[in-house]
């Protein structure tokens, strides 16, 4: 190989991704590609992906050859649809589970301490106290135990809370009990407050129907950092429009929540707008997870974070 010819050519979707990579490798090319134009090289070794928009532009993969592409988020539901044939993809895994479970923990407590009846009320110039149910005390049904879901247990534990954790399948972890997602219907009539971290998916879709909804105490919050798809959206809004249920909401379906669409105005519900990952961390974290693939594929080591493998 000629000495200016690169061994590796990673792309990287704007400047400040490639600002934050810092000083790479000898023989390793860095550039700036969108994807929305033409690919830049024939080869692309590591091809990050552009956040949340990505797979709308695989299109422009057709005639280059990839090593991996590296996605910016932790689900990866539907891009196995777009992914053309034959390609790796990678997930991002280790970046966004601190960020988003300190938001999960931001909206059970928002939500259980009326945060937004105060800020309202401050819109007003009025003081208007309340008591709330708080934090402390409640029992707290943690539906998905994988890295976002571990995470979010982490945070909570100094809250004083009775933690019951639900995974795909019953088993004993760390020295504690997770029960599977077949015990769902005997668990929700206990929990005062059910946080989501699973995936999307067919398996996962409208976990939260009407009848989990019913089976709910009267007052019981839902906090969703997972995915939009795991609640029927009509149901929710029909128990939170009775009253009986509340909700906090980093997803939604459909997403974005559109104008006029139920949920804005649906009384105990609080929207924010996918924002769990949108932190400062992320940058840094993304580069980190660059560089260790780069690092891996220069030693000839199969790739991080694997979720999808056409190779």
């Amino acid at each position: 190989m000629d000495a200016s010819t690169p061994q590796l050519t990673v792309t990287v979707p704007s400047p400040e991704a490639l600002e934050d990579l810092g000083e790479l490798p000898a023989g390793v090319e860095a550039i700036v590609w969108t994807m929305e134009d033409p690919a830049p090289r024939a080869r692309i070794d590591i091809l990050v992906v552009p956040y949340m928009s990505g797979a709308s532009r695989f299109a422009r993969l057709e005639g280059v050859e990839t090593g991996i592409l590296q996605g910016q988020s932790i689900g990866y539901d539907g891009v196995a649809d777009r992914l053309p044939a034959g390609r790796v993809f990678a997930n991002a895994s280790s970046v966004h589970e601190t960020a988003t479970s300190e938001l999960a923990v931001t909206l059970a407590l928002a939500a259980q301490r009326h945060l937004p009846e105060f800020v309202r009320a401050q819109d007003d110039g009025a003081w208007r106290p309340e008591w709330s149910p708080g934090l402390a005390d409640r029992r707290v049904l943690l539906l998905g135990y994988g890295g976002v879901g571990k995470a979010v247990a982490e945070r909570l534990a100094p809250f004083e809370i009775e933690l019951v954790r639900v995974a795909s399948r019953a088993r004993d972890e760390d020295g504690v009990h997770i029960h599977g997602v077949d015990e769902l219907a005997d668990l929700l009539p206990h929990a005062d407050i059910v946080i989501l971290t699973l995936p999307g998916g067919d398996s996962t879709r409208h976990i939260i129907d009407d009848a989990a909804l019913s089976a709910l105490p009267h007052g019981a919050l839902i906090v969703n950092v997972g995915r939009g798809s795991l609640i029927d959206p009509d149901a929710l809004a029909a128990h939170a429009g009775r009253g009986r249920i509340r909700a906090a909401l980093d997803v939604t379906e459909p997403e974005p929540l559109p104008a006029g669409h139920p949920l804005w105005e649906t009384p105990g519900i609080l929207v924010v707008p996918h924002v769990g990952g949108l932190s400062a961390a992320m940058r840094p974290r993304i580069a980190r997870l660059v560089r260790r693939q780069i690092d891996r594929m220069l030693r000839s080591e199969p790739p991080l974070n694997v979720v999808i493998d056409g190779s």
